[in-house]
């Protein structure tokens, strides 16, 4: 393994965070290699959906510490100045797509770009159109959400993620929202970006997926990181109570662990 691939890009510290007496994260600490695919695990309520907010500051951490590549910030005492350039380091995929209802399906993917990362125009649209081409929608560039169908509106989101040219992309539960028939296409798009060797953190609770593409699994439960090792490790081997218990609930018997 070279340097570069060793290089931890995303280190969290001791991070904390409650909604009024509700403890949701309870001191967290994750590293993410350059190019990984991480993907996390647990129940609801278990505070991963929290977590990778917190990262892209979607949410305000209490407390902790976050690094993104060359960066580093105590969350208690983030400025706003640092916040922004962490999230230039960052994009997010949702689970219910949020895009802009008065933008067409390229106006949204560009918005970032305009925004966030000052491009200048001439380029705008042809990474636009590049990002559109990528998730097999250009034809749709002019189209907006409302004439999209779900699956549609999350290879946007996705486009719009990976027109950025993040350090790391956030996906929070990608499929959650979707009909079953469309969450395997969206995995195989998914699958495809983890294929470009960009660094990924995936909330999912699709556990096929996330044994044939994760370089490492998280499992969290109760605020907590409970467990982490590669697919083999958690799935085949889990050495938490915790853990073995949540996966003979949420595997079907005939998938094997």
């Amino acid at each position: 393994m070279s340097k570069e691939e060793n290089e931890i890009i995303v280190e969290v510290k001791n991070v904390r965070k409650s909604f009024g007496k509700l403890d949701v994260l309870k001191g967290v600490d994750i590293e993410v290699r350059k190019g990984e695919v991480v993907v996390i695990l647990g129940p609801s309520g278990s505070g991963k959906t929290t977590l990778l907010r917190c990262l892209n500051f979607l949410e305000k951490a209490d407390s902790g510490t976050l690094r993104i590549g060359d960066k580093s910030v105590d969350l208690k005492k983030v400025r706003k100045k640092e916040i922004l350039e962490l999230r230039r380091k960052t994009a997010f995929v949702f689970q219910n797509y949020n895009l802009f209802a008065n933008k067409t399906a390229l106006e949204n993917v560009t918005q970032g770009l305009i925004k966030a990362q000052k491009v200048p125009k001439a380029e705008v649209k042809e990474r636009g159109m590049q990002a559109l081409e990528w998730v097999k929608l250009p034809e749709k560039a002019g189209s907006y959400p409302s004439q999209l169908s779900g699956g549609q509106q999350q290879r946007v989101g996705i486009a719009r993620a990976v027109a950025l040219c993040p350090d790391v992309i956030l996906f929070d539960e990608p499929t959650s929202a979707l009909d079953p028939e469309l969450v395997g296409e969206t995995l195989e798009l998914i699958k495809k970006v983890a294929g470009t060797g960009i660094t990924m953190i995936v909330v999912t609770h699709e556990m096929s997926f996330a044994r044939d593409v994760a370089d490492k699994v998280i499992f969290m439960d109760g605020g907590y990181v409970v467990e982490q090792g590669t697919p083999d490790e958690i799935f085949v081997n889990p050495k938490d109570d915790r853990t073995r218990q949540f996966l003979s609930r949420i595997i079907p018997p005939e998938y094997s662990i």
